[in-house]
């Protein structure tokens, strides 16, 4: 069966934890979420499109650090199932 354009799969789920000002936007540290996104940046696009608070916190002018499996990675690196990501301003305090 062939989902029709209007249909989002959301295939997997993966872990999404905030860090500093993201966190302080947002109101939460972390959440699991359910996604058909490949990469990284994919994903980042999915959540811009909740709006509200997330589109502030992730928008793309905001300059963030990503982190996949706890790992410094860019937005095309590939996104498995059950990954952790992470999103944090490029300086964070202690």
């Amino acid at each position: 069966m062939t989902a029709s354009p209007s249909t989002v799969v959301r295939d997997k789920t993966v872990h999404l934890r905030f860090f500093a000002s993201v966190r302080e936007v947002l109101g939460i540290a972390s959440e699991s979420w359910q996604t058909s996104a490949q990469t990284v940046g994919a994903l980042r696009d999915e959540l811009l499109a909740r709006e509200g608070a997330y589109a502030q916190a992730l928008a793309r002018d905001q300059v963030l650090r990503l982190a996949l499996n706890q790992v410094l990675c860019s937005e095309s690196a590939e996104l498995p199932a059950g990954a952790e990501v992470a999103f944090f301003p490029p300086v964070t305090g202690g």
